[in-house]
């Protein structure tokens, strides 16, 4: 009751005073919830660090969702720091030893009790293998799994019971916020989840020679340990000016915006999360690219719509926008979609009158995701995430070249990745299964327009529709009549011909019996006279 009763204080604390009193709440923990003033954006970041690291990864999560968070909020937990004190080393070398089953002198020539890092999950030791290789090893916290189970249990209590009984749990459904939290952080917890995306983002970025992952250590890798490859470098928030003048900083960040798009619209797995602090400038002037915790894979038509999402925002196509972000989202019983299209049409125009230096795409993509949350629209979790991957690519680039045109990069680099994954899709199977479902549709199109054939003749074709103004409804379902019935004759016309042209006769043209000839004529006569009607008429 404790951990809800500080639960119940933060929330209170920042702007939910009512909220903990109207949902019943406070009377149901039984306790005062005495919170004071409310607090600063920073001071809920500090308060979520207060409470352990479950919830300085929900912090983090919490800032790639600009439709439950005001701006300046989403700004203070996307700097939420995720450094804490160190383990005691004697714990480390017990979770190493346990996990690997050996001991750590066995295991590692060198092995540097100074944490490289030390995060609220797990700590990086850097050591050298018995071959000479120099690698970092992750470990987890001791007992850490456990703390997170239970504080997952407070959250999903605490959301659930807002959900039942306060309106914005109502509307936002918290208790599916923490499902996802839930899911992410499970991931984020087994290491050997993190080696495989090594591996695969690896073998993705091949054919990029500035972009460097390191490789994973298979036999010294468990759900707890994570044994790669040591990188040197220096994290972007260390680099000064003047390293930047020592390096092609628009050729870094342009490959990498390459392969951050080729990620996202081609390969359909992105790592999320390439915030400065994951990122390394190496001795050699390349981008390292660490800690693959989280991850997001896309789905074909996710791709396809993310493509024209960026497409459309960075051409200020305000229309395309709007649709493809409704397309994406979920419209909820609050929607107000005058306020949506208002909104974004207002968004991508102060983004389009500012010089190139100064837009970013990330923060669009945010913006169009708090929009969403505040007129209606559920975001889908990928759109949060590829936002906040966008937005941390704007700060690399920021870092490393800060005149950097990411609008020219999206329209130069896109269409590149496009041509290729088109090429690529092109496959034999894909191929077969097009003309499996050409077939099916031959095959049925003769007893489907027999049907509507019949349905006409017997006059019980029927058209459902709800309309006020009869008169233009009647015009355009005579035009629709006509189109069908064109379309039909069209179909039996061909189906005809077809049928004809295995008849053997003398009276043939180009080869063709004349009679299969002529059908096929009027087929395409009346096929062309279609397309152009529909075309002028832009019905």
């Amino acid at each position: 009751m404790l951990r809800y009763a500080q639960i119940a204080r933060v929330l209170a604390r920042h702007g939910g005073h009512d909220l903990v009193e109207t949902s019943g709440l406070k009377a149901a923990l039984g306790e005062p919830v005495d919170v004071g003033d409310d607090g600063s954006a920073a001071e809920l970041a500090a308060d979520l660090e207060g409470l352990g690291p479950t919830f300085v990864k929900l912090g983090q999560l919490l800032a790639t969702r600009a439709d439950l968070l005001p701006a300046a909020h989403i700004e203070a937990l996307a700097r939420l720091q995720d450094d804490v004190e160190p383990v005691d080393v004697a714990s480390i070398r017990a979770t190493i030893e346990d996990e690997l089953g050996g001991r750590i002198s066995n295991l590692f020539s060198e092995f540097d009790d100074q944490p490289l890092a030390s995060a609220s999950l797990g700590q990086v030791h850097r050591a050298r293998m018995r071959d000479g290789r120099e690698v970092a090893v992750k470990v987890q916290r001791p007992d850490i799994r456990e703390v997170i189970a239970r504080d997952l249990e407070v959250l999903h209590g605490v959301a659930g019971f807002l959900d039942a009984h306060s309106e914005i749990g109502e509307r936002f459904h918290l208790d599916e916020v923490v499902d996802e939290f839930e899911r992410s952080l499970t991931r984020e917890l087994d290491y050997r989840r993190e080696a495989v995306s090594l591996q695969e983002l690896a073998d993705n970025l091949a054919g990029f020679d500035r972009l460097v992952v390191p490789a994973h250590v298979p036999d010294l890798t468990t759900a707890r340990v994570l044994t790669m490859e040591y990188v040197a470098g220096r994290k972007l928030t260390e680099v000064s000016g003047l390293t930047r003048l020592d390096i092609d900083g628009d050729a870094l960040v342009d490959e990498l915006f390459q392969a951050y798009l080729k990620q996202m619209l081609s390969d359909g797995f992105v790592h999320a999360d390439p915030h400065p602090g994951n990122v390394l400038l190496t001795p050699d002037h390349r981008i390292a690219l660490i800690d693959l915790g989280m991850v997001v894979r896309l789905e074909r038509v996710t791709r396809e719509r993310l493509l024209r999402l960026l497409l459309a925002v960075a051409d200020g196509d305000v229309t395309e926008a709007t649709d493809i972000a409704l397309v994406m989202g979920s419209p909820t019983s609050y929607f107000d979609e005058v306020a949506f299209r208002r909104d974004v049409a207002a968004l991508i125009g102060d983004y389009h009158d500012l010089p190139p230096e100064h837009t970013q795409v990330g923060r669009i993509l945010t913006e169009i995701t708090r929009i969403s949350g505040q007129d209606g629209v559920r975001p889908p979790t990928e759109l949060t995430l590829l936002a906040r991957t966008l937005l941390a690519l704007d700060q690399v680039a920021t870092a490393l070249a800060p005149d950097f045109d990411v609008d020219d990069a999206i329209r130069r680099h896109a269409s590149k990745v496009l041509r290729g994954t088109m090429v690529e899709q092109l496959t034999p199977s894909l191929m077969l299964r097009g003309l499996l479902d050409s077939k099916e549709f031959v095959e049925h199109l003769p007893g489907r327009a027999n049907t509507i054939m019949q349905s006409l003749a017997d006059g019980t074709l029927r058209f459902r529709v709800d309309a006020v103004d009869a008169e233009p409804l009647i015009a355009s379902i005579q035009r629709l009549a006509n189109r069908v019935v064109a379309g039909l004759v069209l179909a039996a016309l061909i189906v005809g011909a077809a049928m004809l042209a295995r008849v053997e006769t003398q009276a043939t043209i180009f080869g063709y019996p004349a009679l299969a000839f002529a059908f096929f004529a009027v087929a395409s006569l009346l096929g062309l006279w279609l397309v152009v009607t529909i075309l002028r008429s832009n019905e």
